[in-house]
């Protein structure tokens, strides 16, 4: 483990929030005094319609600004005192021995290593440690976390071990004479640890080292604001404010003085409506298609997404959400698919080959990056060469208290860990240099979307999202829509903020739910009046322009770690190393991407009246919710009647879009109703499309046309070259190719690589009836959001390379399969007697091309399609 002195920075952090005001002698009033108005100004935008509704319901709202900590309780006043004098200090130490000495100092050190009673103490000198690592001990110790060196008295004197059985008396007797054999003096072959009687088996060895690791960790990456020592800080500090939080809403109090702008205020803010200002939303997704040579993609999968409940059925292990299986496929392939569906229309646009670079944020959490990356060798790194790719992993950071801020532990050298929250993300891409590599495959911007929300592709959203920030050199932006009740998401707002030099800024932001209370937002059901139901839903779907936040992630400061929060509205469950389980009101340090348009806001040397949204840096584009959010992030419950947030709840809003899409083809089918209806059932059809039939839906819908599709029908199309052409269906109709998207050869390295548009599969139909008994809707082992279904009969047809099927003025009706052998083309029609199959060859000339093809030609701020017969 490296010695290397770690750099801390000397920071007086302040997270805490009080309501604004003009005047430093103005009190604090209770949250029930605070009324909400109009703004005297009005904030519109060009890119909005003249007469968007939220225009039109705009509140301005009194909102929190940052200022310094709360007086706390005693005991957590002295901690933080006693902790920020600590790191003052070693923040001015220059060496690693200096800091040594620093630490040593401490009077919780001194206690700890001078105490009688202290096993862990005396058999610390029989482990080896390095200067770096006795260091990180005694920083733990300094921070006030000694229980997690309690070996408690499991570990005790020889004396003690003796009243103990003779079977384990007998075991621990045989540890001790192999340490004598160990003539060299060393660490006993790794089998124990022993000093003064106190012995650690080769377990506790071990888990003493990952303790180490997790410590040098944190040491190193939080070390802008202070390592272990600022870590232990800001969530005491953070507990302090929730404390003093509790003791404001019963009655007023007095505002602090030190403030760090003279107020703040939050708006409703309006953005581009992508829903009504369509001509404007397809020429952005238009820059969103042409500009994505110069854009990445950025996946924060660190989180342990503990509501899933998501388990490995084989070994009983706990999974991460990327490996969720969805629609028939991990929802970590979904991401690509989505993406590789639009460099699919890039190619049938410009006809050339596009692989966007994809940085991924792991942690350790449930084996997260070692199954992530083994997902990602087992299947070929997806066809985009592991060279397009970029796995960094995140720390792990310890769970605490809310009572006491003490760390949660499991067993000795084991304390609760969880991931840091996704904010982490952009000082770890430039720790892992990860922006440097954006750089290096020539990319200017970003999209960031989350594994969990599996809509966040459809249509033109992300397009337009990154079009916008591309083509008007924006730094960040949001993808909202209307809020949902009950839904654990926070709100995107307009801040206006005068510093205390007088000056204005503004900027969108992002307030997470954990933290409505501080602004006075209450986070119950949603109501018409209610203050949270004006403002649109945070979604976590951001543009970013990457040399703008690697910036922030290099700056070294706590700006590099943005929207520090410690939730502890829900309790830390854990199992101890007895197999009892634990439920404690805890959280740990998190940090929310987001809110790094923060540190985005422009200023001004006066207030600004109106339009100043069109001039900022950061911007907002809106869309119906369930084109831009759907998430499958918690299971649900037995007796759940709610499907919010669930595998279930969110695959009725993929069909409700499915829905929309193919009635605006003149196609007839049912109506998805809420939620409600289908608590105790099934969905009323399975409809799954492959988003490269269009990506836009203005594509997708030049490819379909007529026809209608019963209740009880499914319908998968896996292919991309495709015609529908008054087709009615009733039954199950499966179209899979092999080459959905093209062919994948290898390259010069041996890796394979998706060739866009060479050698795809393709199927028309027209004027087909597809009749059969379909899904069997009965079953109860149906799992339809995975797409785990039972069939009783079905019309499949599988594509094997660049195969082609046709079928024309005829009737399907019954149990079919149907295998087309690469190179061929199989035509189905009417014939005397039931059904006429032909198989032919497909021409060497077509064999790259195909028979047939779709043209792609942009007409203004549209995408018209010419079907080719060759």
């Amino acid at each position: 483990m490296s010695n290397t002195t770690t750099s801390i920075v000397n920071k007086n952090i302040s997270h805490h929030l009080l309501f604004s005001f003009t005047s430093k002698t103005t009190p604090f009033h209770s949250l029930s005094s605070l009324h909400f108005k109009r703004p005297p100004f009005s904030f519109s935008s060009s890119l909005s319609s003249s007469s968007s509704a939220q225009e039109q319901s705009c509140r301005v709202s009194t909102a929190p600004v940052e200022y310094a900590p709360p007086a706390p309780d005693c005991n957590f006043r002295q901690e933080i005192s006693r902790l920020k004098s600590l790191r003052s200090k070693l923040a001015a130490s220059e060496s690693l021995d200096r800091k040594l000495s620093v630490v040593d100092g401490d009077s919780r050190v001194r206690r700890f290593f001078n105490s009688c009673d202290n096993n862990f103490a005396r058999v610390l000198g029989s482990l080896d440690l390095d200067s770096f690592q006795l260091f990180l001990v005694k920083c733990l110790i300094a921070a006030g976390q000694e229980q997690v060196l309690n070996l408690g008295t499991e570990f005790a004197e020889s004396e003690v071990k003796s009243a103990r059985s003779e079977l384990k008396s007998a075991l621990y007797a045989l540890v001790e004479m192999i340490e004598k054999w160990d003539v060299g003096g060393g660490d006993g072959g790794g089998h124990s640890h022993h000093q003064n009687g106190v012995v650690l088996d080769n377990e506790k060895v071990k888990d003493l080292n990952k303790l180490l690791k997790s410590l040098a960790e944190i040491e190193k990456f939080y070390d802008c604001i202070g390592g272990i020592i600022g870590y232990q800080i800001t969530v005491l500090e953070l507990l302090a404010q929730s404390k003093f939080e509790r003791q404001a809403a019963k009655r007023s109090q007095q505002i602090n003085e030190s403030m760090e702008c003279q107020f703040l205020e939050i708006y409703v803010p309006s953005g581009l409506d992508l829903s009504q200002n369509t001509e404007y939303a397809s020429q952005a997704a238009l820059w969103g298609i042409e500009g994505l040579p110069e854009l990445g993609e950025i996946y924060p999968l660190g989180g342990s997404a503990d509501r899933l409940g998501l388990v490995d059925p084989a070994t009983g292990e706990c999974l991460p959400a990327a490996m969720l299986p969805y629609c028939g496929r991990t929802l970590l392939e979904g991401l690509i698919r989505d993406l590789q569906a639009r460099e699919f229309l890039y190619f049938k646009l410009y006809g050339k080959q596009c692989i966007t670079p994809v940085a991924i944020m792991t942690s350790s959490a449930k084996n997260n990056h070692k199954r992530i990356t083994a997902l990602c060798e087992r299947i070929g790194w997806f066809g985009r060469g592991q060279s397009n790719f970029q796995l960094f992993e995140q720390p792990l950071v310890p769970a605490v208290s809310a009572e006491d801020g003490q760390w949660l532990v499991m067993k000795p050298f084991a304390p609760v860990c969880k991931p840091g929250g996704h904010g982490v993300i952009w000082k770890l891409a430039y720790d892992k240099g990860v922006f440097k590599w954006f750089h290096d495959h020539g990319r200017k911007g970003a999209t960031v979307r989350q594994v969990s929300n599996v809509v966040a592709a459809t249509d033109l959203t992300l397009l337009a999202l990154a079009g916008i920030g591309l083509h008007h050199g924006k730094k960040l932006g949001f993808a909202s829509c209307e809020r949902n009740s009950g839904a654990t998401e926070g709100i995107n707002v307009l801040l206006e903020k005068k510093n205390l030099d007088g000056k204005w800024a503004y900027g969108l932001s992002c307030i997470e739910y954990t933290e409505f209370d501080k602004f006075g937002i209450t986070g119950g059901p949603l109501s018409s009046n209610s203050l949270q139901a004006e403002f649109p839903a945070n979604t976590n779907i951001l543009y970013v322009d990457l040399p703008s936040v690697e910036l922030i992630g290099s700056s070294n400061s706590e700006k590099s770690l943005p929207g520090m929060v410690l939730n502890a509205k829900k309790p830390i469950v854990y199992a101890d190393q007895f197999g009892d389980c634990h439920s404690v009101p805890g959280g740990r340090l998190e940090c929310t991407m987001q809110n790094i348009a923060d540190n985005l806001l422009n200023t001004y040397s006066s207030r600004c009246y109106k339009g100043v949204e069109d001039e900022l840096d950061t911007f907002m584009v809106y869309n119906e919710r369930r084109r831009v959010t759907s998430s499958a992030k918690k299971k649900r419950k037995h007796a759940d009647m709610s499907l919010h947030q669930t595998p279930e709840g969110s695959l009725l809003d993929i069909l409700r879009n499915a829905y929309d899409l193919l009635s605006q083809c003149d196609i007839r089918l049912p109506e998805i109703e809420g939620n409600d209806k289908y608590v105790d059932s099934g969905p009323p059809y399975l409809i799954l499309l492959h988003p490269a039939l269009g990506v836009l839906w203005e594509v997708t819908r030049q490819k379909f046309n007529g026809g209608s599709i019963s209740e009880g029908s499914e319908l998968q199309i896996e292919v991309a070259e495709f015609l529908w052409r008054n087709v009615q269906l009733d039954g199950s109709l499966i179209i899979v190719a092999e080459n959905v998207m093209g062919l994948t050869k290898n390259n010069e390295n041996g890796e394979p690589i998706l060739q866009y548009g060479h050698r795809c599969g393709r199927c028309k139909l027209h004027n087909v009836k597809v009749l059969n008994e379909g899904i069997d809707w009965s079953c109860g082992d149906n799992t339809y959001w995975k797409h785990d279904v039972k069939r009783l009969e079905a019309f499949k047809v599988i594509l094997h390379g660049n195969s082609e099927f046709e079928a024309s003025n005829v009737t399907l009706q019954g149990n079919h399969v149907f295998e087309v052998p690469d190179g061929h083309k199989l035509k189905i029609t009417s014939g005397n007697s039931g059904l006429s199959v032909q198989l032919d060859p497909i021409e060497p000339s077509m064999m790259d091309t195909g028979s047939w093809y779709w043209k792609f030609n942009i007409n203004g701020n549209h995408i018209l399609l010419e079907l080719v017969d060759l």
